[in-house]
Protein backbone atom coordinates (compact mmCIF):
# COMPACT_ATOMS: atom_id res chain seq x y z
CA UNK A 1 0.00 0.00 0.00
CA UNK A 2 1.63 3.30 -1.04
CA UNK A 3 2.42 5.95 1.55
CA UNK A 4 -0.05 8.81 1.17
CA UNK A 5 2.57 11.26 2.39
CA UNK A 6 4.57 10.68 -0.80
CA UNK A 7 1.84 12.41 -2.87
CA UNK A 8 2.14 15.61 -0.85
CA UNK A 9 5.15 17.82 -1.66
CA UNK A 10 7.50 18.61 1.18
CA UNK A 11 7.66 22.14 2.55
CA UNK A 12 11.13 22.51 0.99
CA UNK A 13 9.74 21.64 -2.44
CA UNK A 14 6.92 24.13 -1.92
CA UNK A 15 9.40 26.82 -0.91
CA UNK A 16 11.47 26.16 -4.01
CA UNK A 17 8.38 26.34 -6.24
CA UNK A 18 7.16 29.59 -4.64
CA UNK A 19 10.63 31.12 -5.00
CA UNK A 20 10.78 30.16 -8.68
CA UNK A 21 7.38 31.72 -9.38
CA UNK A 22 8.31 34.91 -7.56
CA UNK A 23 11.57 35.13 -9.48
CA UNK A 24 9.80 34.66 -12.83
CA UNK A 25 7.25 37.28 -11.84
CA UNK A 26 9.96 39.81 -10.96
CA UNK A 27 11.98 39.15 -14.13
CA UNK A 28 9.03 39.50 -16.50
CA UNK A 29 7.69 42.52 -14.62
CA UNK A 30 11.07 44.19 -14.95
CA UNK A 31 11.09 43.61 -18.71
CA UNK A 32 7.53 44.91 -19.09
CA UNK A 33 8.34 48.15 -17.25
CA UNK A 34 11.03 48.89 -19.83
CA UNK A 35 8.53 48.83 -22.68
CA UNK A 36 6.85 51.96 -23.96
CA UNK A 37 3.47 52.24 -25.62
CA UNK A 38 -0.26 51.86 -25.00
CA UNK A 39 -0.08 48.09 -24.67
CA UNK A 40 2.22 48.18 -21.64
CA UNK A 41 -0.61 48.12 -19.09
CA UNK A 42 -2.34 45.21 -20.87
CA UNK A 43 0.87 43.19 -21.06
CA UNK A 44 1.66 43.95 -17.42
CA UNK A 45 -1.82 42.81 -16.34
CA UNK A 46 -1.42 39.53 -18.24
CA UNK A 47 1.99 38.95 -16.66
CA UNK A 48 0.57 39.52 -13.19
CA UNK A 49 -2.23 37.07 -13.85
CA UNK A 50 0.02 34.43 -15.35
CA UNK A 51 2.40 33.93 -12.44
CA UNK A 52 0.45 35.26 -9.48
CA UNK A 53 -2.58 33.06 -10.18
CA UNK A 54 -0.34 30.01 -10.24
CA UNK A 55 1.34 31.18 -7.04
CA UNK A 56 -2.04 31.68 -5.36
CA UNK A 57 -3.05 28.12 -6.26
CA UNK A 58 0.22 26.84 -4.83
CA UNK A 59 -0.43 28.63 -1.53
CA UNK A 60 -4.05 27.44 -1.27
CA UNK A 61 -2.89 23.82 -1.20
CA UNK A 62 -0.49 24.36 1.71
CA UNK A 63 -1.00 24.04 5.45
CA UNK A 64 -0.80 27.33 7.42
CA UNK A 65 2.39 26.12 9.14
CA UNK A 66 4.00 25.46 5.75
CA UNK A 67 3.01 28.91 4.50
CA UNK A 68 4.51 30.40 7.67
CA UNK A 69 7.76 28.56 6.99
CA UNK A 70 7.83 29.90 3.42
CA UNK A 71 7.13 33.47 4.53
CA UNK A 72 9.98 33.33 7.03
CA UNK A 73 12.36 32.17 4.29
CA UNK A 74 11.49 34.98 1.82
CA UNK A 75 13.03 38.46 1.62
CA UNK A 76 10.69 41.25 2.72
CA UNK A 77 9.52 42.34 -0.76
CA UNK A 78 8.72 38.80 -1.89
CA UNK A 79 7.15 38.04 1.50
CA UNK A 80 4.67 40.90 1.14
CA UNK A 81 3.80 39.90 -2.44
CA UNK A 82 3.10 36.37 -1.21
CA UNK A 83 1.12 37.62 1.79
CA UNK A 84 -1.19 39.67 -0.44
CA UNK A 85 -2.11 36.49 -2.34
CA UNK A 86 -3.30 34.61 0.74
CA UNK A 87 -7.03 34.38 1.31
CA UNK A 88 -8.25 36.66 4.14
CA UNK A 89 -9.87 33.77 6.01
CA UNK A 90 -6.46 32.07 6.38
CA UNK A 91 -4.47 35.11 7.52
CA UNK A 92 -5.20 34.71 11.23
CA UNK A 93 -4.05 31.07 11.31
CA UNK A 94 -0.83 31.97 9.52
CA UNK A 95 -0.11 34.92 11.80
CA UNK A 96 -0.23 32.48 14.70
CA UNK A 97 2.34 30.20 13.04
CA UNK A 98 5.00 32.69 11.96
CA UNK A 99 7.79 33.89 14.25
CA UNK A 100 7.33 37.10 16.24
CA UNK A 101 9.77 39.04 14.04
CA UNK A 102 8.05 38.04 10.78
CA UNK A 103 4.61 38.60 12.29
CA UNK A 104 5.64 42.17 13.02
CA UNK A 105 6.39 42.84 9.34
CA UNK A 106 3.09 41.30 8.21
CA UNK A 107 1.00 43.22 10.74
CA UNK A 108 2.73 46.47 9.74
CA UNK A 109 1.68 45.75 6.13
CA UNK A 110 -2.01 45.28 7.02
CA UNK A 111 -4.57 47.99 7.76
CA UNK A 112 -6.87 47.97 10.77
CA UNK A 113 -9.81 46.50 8.86
CA UNK A 114 -7.72 43.56 7.62
CA UNK A 115 -6.33 42.88 11.08
CA UNK A 116 -9.77 42.89 12.69
CA UNK A 117 -11.16 40.55 10.02
CA UNK A 118 -8.24 38.13 10.39
CA UNK A 119 -8.39 38.13 14.20
CA UNK A 120 -12.17 37.72 14.51
CA UNK A 121 -12.00 34.27 12.89
CA UNK A 122 -9.74 32.89 15.65
CA UNK A 123 -10.64 31.24 18.94
CA UNK A 124 -10.36 33.35 22.07
CA UNK A 125 -7.16 31.66 23.25
CA UNK A 126 -5.59 32.28 19.83
CA UNK A 127 -6.64 35.93 19.91
CA UNK A 128 -4.93 36.20 23.28
CA UNK A 129 -1.72 34.83 21.72
CA UNK A 130 -1.81 37.51 19.00
CA UNK A 131 -2.92 40.36 21.27
CA UNK A 132 0.57 41.56 22.36
CA UNK A 133 1.53 42.17 18.71
CA UNK A 134 -1.71 43.85 17.59
CA UNK A 135 -2.49 47.60 17.82
CA UNK A 136 -4.72 48.52 20.73
CA UNK A 137 -7.47 49.77 18.41
CA UNK A 138 -7.63 46.38 16.70
CA UNK A 139 -8.01 44.53 20.00
CA UNK A 140 -10.80 46.91 21.03
CA UNK A 141 -12.68 46.34 17.78
CA UNK A 142 -12.27 42.57 18.07
CA UNK A 143 -13.40 42.66 21.68
CA UNK A 144 -16.59 44.50 20.76
CA UNK A 145 -17.36 41.97 18.01
CA UNK A 146 -17.26 38.94 20.35
CA UNK A 147 -20.18 37.37 22.16
CA UNK A 148 -20.35 38.04 25.93
CA UNK A 149 -19.10 34.55 26.81
CA UNK A 150 -16.17 34.87 24.41
CA UNK A 151 -15.32 38.30 25.85
CA UNK A 152 -15.01 36.79 29.30
CA UNK A 153 -12.85 33.99 27.94
CA UNK A 154 -10.58 36.45 26.13
CA UNK A 155 -10.30 38.65 29.21
CA UNK A 156 -9.37 35.59 31.28
CA UNK A 157 -6.82 34.35 28.73
CA UNK A 158 -5.14 37.76 28.53
CA UNK A 159 -4.96 38.05 32.33
CA UNK A 160 -2.46 35.20 32.72
CA UNK A 161 1.21 36.13 32.34
CA UNK A 162 3.39 34.53 29.69
CA UNK A 163 5.02 31.31 30.84
CA UNK A 164 2.02 30.08 32.84
CA UNK A 165 -0.45 27.29 32.15
CA UNK A 166 -3.20 29.90 31.78
CA UNK A 167 -1.37 31.39 28.80
CA UNK A 168 -1.36 27.96 27.09
CA UNK A 169 -4.95 27.11 27.97
CA UNK A 170 -7.83 26.94 25.50
CA UNK A 171 -11.57 26.80 26.14
CA UNK A 172 -12.66 24.49 23.32
CA UNK A 173 -13.43 21.29 25.25
CA UNK A 174 -16.20 18.85 26.11
CA UNK A 175 -17.43 18.52 29.67
CA UNK A 176 -20.08 16.05 30.88
CA UNK A 177 -21.94 15.50 34.12
CA UNK A 178 -20.99 12.70 36.49
CA UNK A 179 -24.61 11.62 37.12
CA UNK A 180 -25.46 10.55 33.54
CA UNK A 181 -24.94 7.29 31.68
CA UNK A 182 -22.59 6.51 28.82
CA UNK A 183 -25.60 6.34 26.47
CA UNK A 184 -26.50 9.95 27.27
CA UNK A 185 -22.92 11.03 26.57
CA UNK A 186 -22.87 9.22 23.22
CA UNK A 187 -26.15 10.83 22.16
CA UNK A 188 -24.74 14.24 23.13
CA UNK A 189 -21.57 13.70 21.08
CA UNK A 190 -23.55 12.63 18.00
CA UNK A 191 -25.33 16.00 17.99
CA UNK A 192 -22.02 17.85 17.65
CA UNK A 193 -20.77 18.90 14.21
CA UNK A 194 -17.27 17.82 15.20
CA UNK A 195 -15.22 17.24 18.33
CA UNK A 196 -12.49 19.71 19.33
CA UNK A 197 -9.00 18.90 18.14
CA UNK A 198 -6.89 16.62 20.36
CA UNK A 199 -9.91 15.34 22.27
CA UNK A 200 -8.69 12.14 23.86
CA UNK A 201 -10.83 12.49 26.98
CA UNK A 202 -13.99 14.17 28.24
CA UNK A 203 -13.93 16.15 31.47
CA UNK A 204 -16.42 15.07 34.12
CA UNK A 205 -17.91 17.82 36.32
CA UNK A 206 -20.58 18.05 39.00
CA UNK A 207 -23.59 20.34 39.00
CA UNK A 208 -21.44 23.29 40.18
CA UNK A 209 -18.92 22.77 37.37
CA UNK A 210 -16.21 21.39 39.66
CA UNK A 211 -13.87 18.89 38.05
CA UNK A 212 -14.55 15.35 39.25
CA UNK A 213 -12.46 13.30 36.81
CA UNK A 214 -11.84 12.42 33.17
CA UNK A 215 -13.48 9.88 30.85
CA UNK A 216 -11.07 8.68 28.11
CA UNK A 217 -12.69 8.41 24.69
CA UNK A 218 -11.32 4.88 24.19
CA UNK A 219 -13.01 3.83 27.45
CA UNK A 220 -16.24 5.54 26.45
CA UNK A 221 -16.47 3.64 23.16
CA UNK A 222 -16.14 0.14 24.70
CA UNK A 223 -18.24 0.67 27.84
CA UNK A 224 -21.78 -0.64 28.24
CA UNK A 225 -24.15 2.26 27.39
CA UNK A 226 -26.13 1.71 30.59
CA UNK A 227 -23.06 2.30 32.76
CA UNK A 228 -22.96 5.49 34.83
CA UNK A 229 -20.15 7.90 34.00
CA UNK A 230 -19.18 8.18 37.67
CA UNK A 231 -18.28 4.47 37.78
CA UNK A 232 -15.88 4.47 34.78
CA UNK A 233 -14.28 7.90 34.99
CA UNK A 234 -10.67 8.30 36.13
CA UNK A 235 -9.94 10.46 39.15
CA UNK A 236 -6.16 10.08 39.29
CA UNK A 237 -5.36 11.89 36.05
CA UNK A 238 -3.05 14.92 35.80
CA UNK A 239 -4.62 18.34 36.13
CA UNK A 240 -3.18 21.85 36.35
CA UNK A 241 -4.02 25.23 37.83
CA UNK A 242 -3.81 28.27 35.55
CA UNK A 243 -1.03 29.88 37.64
CA UNK A 244 1.35 26.92 37.38
CA UNK A 245 4.51 27.30 35.33
CA UNK A 246 4.16 26.26 31.70
CA UNK A 247 7.53 24.53 32.02
CA UNK A 248 6.08 22.19 34.67
CA UNK A 249 3.14 21.38 32.40
CA UNK A 250 5.49 20.66 29.50
CA UNK A 251 7.48 18.24 31.64
CA UNK A 252 4.27 16.51 32.76
CA UNK A 253 3.10 16.11 29.16
CA UNK A 254 6.44 14.53 28.25
CA UNK A 255 6.60 12.33 31.35
CA UNK A 256 3.07 10.97 31.16
CA UNK A 257 2.59 11.05 27.36
CA UNK A 258 -0.43 13.34 27.65
CA UNK A 259 -2.56 14.56 24.76
CA UNK A 260 -4.72 16.90 26.82
CA UNK A 261 -5.15 17.82 30.47
CA UNK A 262 -7.77 19.86 32.38
CA UNK A 263 -7.13 23.21 34.04
CA UNK A 264 -9.06 23.93 37.23
CA UNK A 265 -9.23 27.03 39.43
CA UNK A 266 -8.66 27.30 43.16
CA UNK A 267 -12.32 26.41 43.78
CA UNK A 268 -11.96 23.26 41.67
CA UNK A 269 -14.13 24.54 38.82
CA UNK A 270 -13.11 23.48 35.33
CA UNK A 271 -11.71 26.50 33.44
CA UNK A 272 -10.15 25.06 30.28
CA UNK A 273 -7.64 22.55 29.05
CA UNK A 274 -4.08 22.32 27.79
CA UNK A 275 -3.38 20.31 24.64
CA UNK A 276 -0.23 18.74 23.29
CA UNK A 277 -0.02 21.10 20.30
CA UNK A 278 0.10 24.14 22.60
CA UNK A 279 2.78 22.46 24.71
CA UNK A 280 4.83 21.60 21.61
CA UNK A 281 4.64 25.23 20.45
CA UNK A 282 5.76 26.38 23.89
CA UNK A 283 8.70 23.97 23.93
CA UNK A 284 9.78 25.06 20.45
CA UNK A 285 9.61 28.74 21.41
CA UNK A 286 11.59 28.13 24.59
CA UNK A 287 14.20 26.13 22.69
CA UNK A 288 14.55 28.89 20.10
CA UNK A 289 14.79 31.48 22.85
CA UNK A 290 17.50 29.51 24.68
CA UNK A 291 19.50 29.15 21.47
CA UNK A 292 19.28 32.90 20.81
CA UNK A 293 20.14 33.99 24.34
CA UNK A 294 23.01 31.52 24.59
CA UNK A 295 24.42 33.01 21.39
CA UNK A 296 24.09 36.57 22.69
CA UNK A 297 21.01 37.68 20.72
CA UNK A 298 18.49 39.83 22.57
CA UNK A 299 15.39 38.65 20.74
CA UNK A 300 14.07 36.69 17.80
CA UNK A 301 15.40 38.17 14.57
CA UNK A 302 13.84 38.19 11.14
CA UNK A 303 16.25 36.46 8.76
CA UNK A 304 15.76 39.32 6.29
CA UNK A 305 15.47 42.18 8.77
CA UNK A 306 17.11 45.50 7.98
CA UNK A 307 20.83 45.81 8.61
CA UNK A 308 20.32 48.40 11.33
CA UNK A 309 17.72 46.31 13.18
CA UNK A 310 19.95 43.23 13.10
CA UNK A 311 22.89 45.29 14.36
CA UNK A 312 20.86 46.58 17.32
CA UNK A 313 19.76 43.03 18.16
CA UNK A 314 23.32 41.76 18.24
CA UNK A 315 25.48 44.54 19.59
CA UNK A 316 24.83 44.07 23.34
CA UNK A 317 26.81 40.88 23.74
CA UNK A 318 29.28 41.89 21.04
CA UNK A 319 30.10 44.89 23.22
CA UNK A 320 30.48 42.61 26.24
CA UNK A 321 32.66 40.28 24.20
CA UNK A 322 34.82 43.21 23.09
CA UNK A 323 35.41 44.24 26.69
CA UNK A 324 36.37 40.70 27.69
CA UNK A 325 38.67 40.46 24.67
CA UNK A 326 40.46 43.62 25.84
CA UNK A 327 40.80 42.06 29.29
CA UNK A 328 42.29 38.90 27.79
CA UNK A 329 44.71 40.98 25.71
CA UNK A 330 45.84 42.86 28.81
CA UNK A 331 46.41 39.57 30.61
CA UNK A 332 48.72 38.56 27.78
CA UNK A 333 50.33 42.01 27.87
CA UNK A 334 51.30 41.52 31.51
CA UNK A 335 53.46 38.57 30.45
CA UNK A 336 55.03 40.16 27.36
CA UNK A 337 58.56 39.75 28.75
CA UNK A 338 57.99 36.07 29.48
CA UNK A 339 56.66 35.45 25.97
CA UNK A 340 59.63 37.34 24.48
CA UNK A 341 62.07 35.12 26.38
CA UNK A 342 60.22 31.88 25.58
CA UNK A 343 58.41 32.16 22.24
CA UNK A 344 56.89 28.68 22.63
CA UNK A 345 54.46 30.15 25.16
CA UNK A 346 52.73 32.13 22.38
CA UNK A 347 52.12 28.94 20.40
CA UNK A 348 50.87 26.87 23.35
CA UNK A 349 48.67 29.28 25.31
CA UNK A 350 45.67 29.14 22.87
CA UNK A 351 45.49 25.37 23.51
CA UNK A 352 44.84 25.85 27.22
CA UNK A 353 42.25 28.58 26.66
CA UNK A 354 40.50 26.65 23.88
CA UNK A 355 40.20 23.35 25.76
CA UNK A 356 39.03 25.03 28.97
CA UNK A 357 36.45 27.07 27.01
CA UNK A 358 35.06 23.93 25.42
CA UNK A 359 34.91 22.17 28.79
CA UNK A 360 33.16 25.16 30.35
CA UNK A 361 30.55 25.20 27.60
CA UNK A 362 29.90 21.49 28.12
CA UNK A 363 29.37 22.06 31.85
CA UNK A 364 27.16 25.10 31.38
CA UNK A 365 25.00 23.26 28.83
CA UNK A 366 24.41 20.41 31.29
CA UNK A 367 23.55 22.82 34.13
CA UNK A 368 21.17 24.96 32.04
CA UNK A 369 19.39 21.82 30.85
CA UNK A 370 19.10 20.49 34.42
CA UNK A 371 17.72 23.84 35.61
CA UNK A 372 15.14 23.82 32.81
CA UNK A 373 14.03 20.34 33.87
CA UNK A 374 13.93 21.31 37.56
CA UNK A 375 16.52 18.69 38.49
CA UNK A 376 18.75 20.98 40.59
CA UNK A 377 17.83 21.88 44.15
CA UNK A 378 19.58 23.23 47.24
CA UNK A 379 20.05 19.66 48.44
CA UNK A 380 21.88 18.29 45.39
CA UNK A 381 23.65 21.46 44.18
CA UNK A 382 26.72 20.79 46.35
CA UNK A 383 27.02 17.20 45.13
CA UNK A 384 26.68 18.36 41.55
CA UNK A 385 29.41 20.94 42.11
CA UNK A 386 31.76 18.31 43.54
CA UNK A 387 30.96 15.93 40.69
CA UNK A 388 31.80 18.55 38.02
CA UNK A 389 35.04 19.39 39.83
CA UNK A 390 35.96 15.71 39.75
CA UNK A 391 35.15 15.38 36.04
CA UNK A 392 37.25 18.43 35.18
CA UNK A 393 40.15 17.33 37.36
CA UNK A 394 40.27 13.90 35.70
CA UNK A 395 39.93 15.44 32.23
CA UNK A 396 42.67 17.89 33.14
CA UNK A 397 45.06 15.11 34.18
CA UNK A 398 44.32 12.99 31.09
CA UNK A 399 44.31 15.67 28.41
CA UNK A 400 46.84 17.81 30.23
CA UNK A 401 49.17 14.82 30.14
CA UNK A 402 48.59 14.43 26.41
CA UNK A 403 49.27 18.13 25.76
CA UNK A 404 52.28 18.06 28.08
CA UNK A 405 53.73 15.12 26.18
CA UNK A 406 53.05 16.98 22.93
CA UNK A 407 54.94 20.03 24.23
CA UNK A 408 57.86 17.88 25.40
CA UNK A 409 58.20 16.11 22.03
CA UNK A 410 58.18 19.39 20.10
CA UNK A 411 60.27 21.64 22.36
CA UNK A 412 62.34 18.97 24.18
CA UNK A 413 61.63 20.46 27.60
CA UNK A 414 60.09 18.35 30.31
CA UNK A 415 59.59 21.50 32.41
CA UNK A 416 57.45 23.03 29.69
CA UNK A 417 55.45 19.80 29.44
CA UNK A 418 54.86 19.81 33.20
CA UNK A 419 53.70 23.44 33.13
CA UNK A 420 51.29 22.62 30.30
CA UNK A 421 49.84 19.71 32.27
CA UNK A 422 49.45 21.79 35.44
CA UNK A 423 47.93 24.71 33.54
CA UNK A 424 45.45 22.41 31.82
CA UNK A 425 44.28 20.93 35.14
CA UNK A 426 43.82 24.35 36.75
CA UNK A 427 42.12 25.85 33.67
CA UNK A 428 39.61 22.99 33.47
CA UNK A 429 38.88 23.34 37.19
CA UNK A 430 38.19 27.05 36.64
CA UNK A 431 35.89 26.16 33.72
CA UNK A 432 33.97 23.70 35.90
CA UNK A 433 33.54 26.18 38.75
CA UNK A 434 32.29 28.94 36.45
CA UNK A 435 30.21 26.54 34.35
CA UNK A 436 28.20 25.64 37.46
CA UNK A 437 28.24 29.08 39.08
CA UNK A 438 27.16 31.28 36.14
CA UNK A 439 23.74 29.66 35.43
CA UNK A 440 22.98 29.18 39.14
CA UNK A 441 23.69 32.84 39.88
CA UNK A 442 21.66 33.93 36.86
CA UNK A 443 18.69 31.90 38.07
CA UNK A 444 19.11 33.25 41.61
CA UNK A 445 18.89 36.76 40.19
CA UNK A 446 15.70 35.86 38.33
CA UNK A 447 17.34 35.91 34.90
CA UNK A 448 17.40 33.30 32.15
CA UNK A 449 20.30 30.92 33.00
CA UNK A 450 21.15 30.61 29.29
CA UNK A 451 21.36 34.40 28.76
CA UNK A 452 24.78 35.04 27.23
CA UNK A 453 26.15 32.01 29.06
CA UNK A 454 28.48 30.91 26.26
CA UNK A 455 29.84 34.46 25.90
CA UNK A 456 30.58 34.78 29.60
CA UNK A 457 32.16 31.33 30.03
CA UNK A 458 34.35 31.82 26.96
CA UNK A 459 35.52 35.22 28.25
CA UNK A 460 36.39 33.84 31.68
CA UNK A 461 38.15 30.73 30.41
CA UNK A 462 40.15 32.73 27.86
CA UNK A 463 41.43 35.28 30.37
CA UNK A 464 41.79 32.67 33.12
CA UNK A 465 43.52 30.17 30.85
CA UNK A 466 46.05 32.73 29.61
CA UNK A 467 46.73 33.94 33.17
CA UNK A 468 47.18 30.44 34.60
CA UNK A 469 49.46 29.17 31.83
CA UNK A 470 51.58 32.29 31.48
CA UNK A 471 51.75 32.72 35.25
CA UNK A 472 53.00 29.17 35.81
CA UNK A 473 55.46 29.55 32.92
CA UNK A 474 56.80 32.80 34.38
CA UNK A 475 57.31 31.27 37.81
CA UNK A 476 58.79 27.92 36.79
CA UNK A 477 60.41 28.53 33.39
CA UNK A 478 61.28 32.18 32.81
Amino acid sequence: MPDTNDARPSVHDSLRRVTELLHKHEVVESLVHRQQGPRQELVEDLVHRMHLVELRKQLESLHPADIAYILEALPLAQRLITWDLIKPEREGEILLEVSDAVRETLIAHMDQRQLVAATERLDTDEIADLAPDLPREVIQDVFRSLAPEEREQLRAAMSYPEGTVGALMDFDMISIRDDVTVEVVLRYLRRLDEMPDHTDQLFVVDRAGRLEGQLPVNTLLVTDPETAVATVMRQDSVKFSPDEKAQDAAQAFERYDLVSAPVAGIDGRLIGRVTVNAVMDYIREETDSDMLTAGGLREDEDLFASVWKSVKNRWTWLAVNLVTAFIASRVIGVFEESIAKLVALAALMPIVAGISGNSGNQTITMIVRALALGQISVVNARKLFVKEIGVSALNGVIWGGVVGLFAFLIYHSWQLGAVMTGAMVLALLLAAVMGVTIPLVMQKLGRDPALGASVMITAITDSGGFFIFLGLATVFLV
